[in-house]
């Protein structure tokens, strides 16, 4: 590595050992007819010359050409954008069949990679067209169409496609299931649908997305689909399964995957059970509610339970009544020693990225097309999980007790 950097850096001052950069200006070598821009352009020149070369097969001016066939016909001008942000007029080399597709500055396109990448990165972080219009004629001084942007944002969706099919390990101990509600427009209407968001944590101890899926509407069946997929793809066991209240999704889960213990979102049914809780009962109701899933035990729970139902049923009796129908999802965790508890205790690892999914549709109330969902969702994902480079809190110790728990379910490392 040492070596090969020696010889870029060596290389790289045998192009500049012809300028004199005594006296130079700043403004002389980076204004916007500066050096830098002379010799980007001369750059990608050279990179167009080599294309061309490596696509006819001989070098220019090479007798190798000869009665080859297809030859170097002169050049086109075009002036592009670079990814350093200048205006750079080019010489496109031609060919006489018209068959050369440069790959530096592709054809039709007025912005090398790099620009591209800025628009991508804009568009992950939610803006839209119009905004990305906006900061690239304020800051760089180009017009760009909503065209090119969506051609632009278009090239991520072989990604997503490519993402969303991809083979998956064949063991999970932990997979969260949650939905959220998006708008987007079919038909000339818009719809409000559901985004399905799979959330896994693998034995590393690192979140992983699975996948996203769209439907008009959040279901237990659809989910069944959407796991019948997740298996398809290589899984083959999952220990837990954390989801909402959804009804029928327990079942779907054990339907596919019939050895996976099902663990209901306790901050899910405490929003649920508080929806209609008048406020100056709240914090009373809560800390109720607290002892109860806080308990060391389930017995202990089910008795902090019976006590709510006794202080609070004359004015919010479905709250129990909630509760006692969920209760054997619901008490799952309490089976787990403290380190699992933690790890299935709630779906917060999802409730965060989905909280990052939606800080990227503020800005969006209606998405024009689904695609639009999945490219701005899938940008957003490879965001989040770029941080997602250390296990999740005291995994060592939850993995020590899954091993206990679960047995030979557990991979040896």
């Amino acid at each position: 590595m040492a070596n090969r950097k020696a010889r870029e850096k060596d290389d790289i001052d045998r192009m500049l050992e012809g300028i004199d950069f005594h006296g130079m200006t700043a403004a002389e070598i980076t204004g916007q007819n500066g050096l830098l821009k002379q010799l980007t352009g001369r750059i990608l020149e050279k990179m167009l010359q080599a294309e061309m070369d490596e696509h006819l097969g001989y070098d220019k001016n090479s007798n190798t050409g000869d009665n080859s066939g297809d030859s170097r016909n002169g050049y086109s001008e075009k002036t592009v954008m670079t990814g350093d942000n200048r205006k750079v007029e080019l010489e496109i080399p031609r060919d006489r069949e018209g068959t050369f597709n440069p790959v530096a500055v592709p054809k039709y396109e007025k912005h090398v990679p790099l620009f591209n990448d800025q628009i991508i990165s804009m568009y992950a972080f939610g803006m839209t067209c119009r905004d990305i219009q906006s900061h690239l004629k304020q800051v760089y001084g180009v017009e760009v169409s909503p065209e090119l942007i969506t051609r632009v944002t278009d090239s991520v969706m072989e990604d997503v496609k490519d993402w969303q099919s991809r083979p998956l390990e064949k063991a999970y101990p932990i997979l969260y299931l949650d939905a959220l509600r998006i708008n987007s427009r079919q038909n000339g209407k818009t719809q409000n649908k559901a985004l399905y968001v799979a959330l896994a944590v693998n034995y590393e101890g690192k979140k992983e997305v699975l996948g996203l899926w769209l439907a008009e509407n959040e279901g237990a069946k659809f989910w069944m689909g959407v796991l019948t997929e997740l298996k398809n793809r290589g899984i083959e066991d999952i220990l837990i399964a954390c989801m909402d209240g959804l009804t029928g999704f327990p079942d779907a889960v054990k339907a596919v995957f019939p050895n996976t213990r099902v663990q209901l979102c306790i901050v899910h049914m405490i929003r649920n059970s508080t929806k209609f809780v008048s406020y100056k009962d709240l914090k009373e109701v809560c800390a109720d509610l607290k002892a109860v899933y806080s308990a060391v035990s389930e017995e202990a729970g089910r008795d902090e339970l019976e006590h709510f139902n006794e202080k609070w049923k004359s004015k919010y009796p479905m709250i129990y009544k909630s509760w006692d129908f969920h209760w054997a999802d619901l008490s799952e965790f309490f089976k787990y020693p403290e380190e699992i508890r933690k790890a299935i205790y709630t779906t917060n690892a999802i409730e965060s990225l989905n909280f990052q999914l939606r800080k990227v549709t503020r800005n969006k109330s209606t998405f024009p097309n689904d695609d639009a969902i999945f490219k701005v969702m899938y940008l957003a994902i490879r965001n989040a999980s770029k941080k997602w480079t250390m296990p999740i809190r005291d995994w060592g110790a939850a993995m020590n007790q899954f091993a206990i728990v679960f047995g030979e379910r557990v991979p040896l490392f």
